[in-house]
């Protein structure tokens, strides 16, 4: 899978493309990635998406900086619901959308941060599908998801610092009728879905408060959800075969 980079207004940010085995066009993701950047388990997760017949981009927004010095950054932009990373993301949709290789519907995943950021996004741009994992909510729920796309999201009950976070955004969800799947699962801390370890500086915080990859066998059900999600919402003909 090609290091590439993605046209962004007047920068060319560094990317990660999964192009899945095969003839396309097919239907394609933006991954978004957790606070602390691209790194492999990142990129196992749009190969995940390509494994399963989605073209995938993971850009580095960060833009090959160092996550502590861009975390505030790009925390302030996701509660702004405005700035850099989210002109970004939208290159990164709208880079995916032209390609030959692409039928055209785009969807976007995000982890933690990157999860907050699918949210928004969800609304914001022209997606027909979200994942967001154990994404922080924007404020101002229902107004900020006014016209979002389909939505499916995963949440752990063990992550005390998004206390019931999945039962606010399924009822703002079905105050605005928007088709969505949202599910927490008790025994699951934060990042259960995918294999990430914390950076030491936040260790502890990311144990005791938010149980950091804890119950990470529910990761299994929670992708089939997504991928179930997907394929109705975002592959062409509800199939990506």
């Amino acid at each position: 899978m090609p290091d590439i980079t993605v046209p962004a207004g007047a920068q060319e940010l560094p990317a990660y493309l999964a192009v899945p085995e095969g003839e396309g066009p097919w239907p394609a993701v933006v991954v978004v990635f957790e606070a602390f950047g691209v790194n492999e388990d990142m990129r196992a997760q749009a190969d995940r998406l390509a494994g399963r017949g989605y073209l995938a981009v993971l850009p580095d927004f960060y833009n090959g900086a160092p996550w502590l010095r861009c975390v505030r950054s790009a925390i302030r932009q996701l509660f702004a619901r405005r700035g850099p990373m989210y002109d970004h993301i939208e290159a990164a949709r709208a880079w995916l959308a032209a390609r030959d290789d692409c039928t055209g519907r785009v969807g976007v995943i995000g982890f933690c941060m990157g999860g907050g950021f699918a949210l928004v996004a969800a609304a914001k741009y022209d997606f027909q599908a979200a994942s967001v994992n154990y994404g922080m909510l924007p404020r101002a729920l229902p107004e900020a998801l006014e016209g979002a796309c389909p939505v499916v999201a995963s949440y752990g009950g063990r992550d005390r610092s998004l206390r019931r976070a999945a039962a606010k955004l399924d009822r703002a969800l079905t105050e605005l009728d928007v088709p969505h799947d949202v599910k927490e699962y008790p025994d699951a801390g934060h990042s259960f879905l995918t294999g990430s370890r914390t950076p030491a500086p936040m260790s502890l915080l990311s144990k005791v408060v938010m149980g950091h990859g804890q119950g990470r066998d529910a990761a299994p059900e929670a992708w089939e959800r997504i991928f179930a999600f997907f394929d109705t919402h975002l592959a062409k003909n509800g199939s990506t075969t």
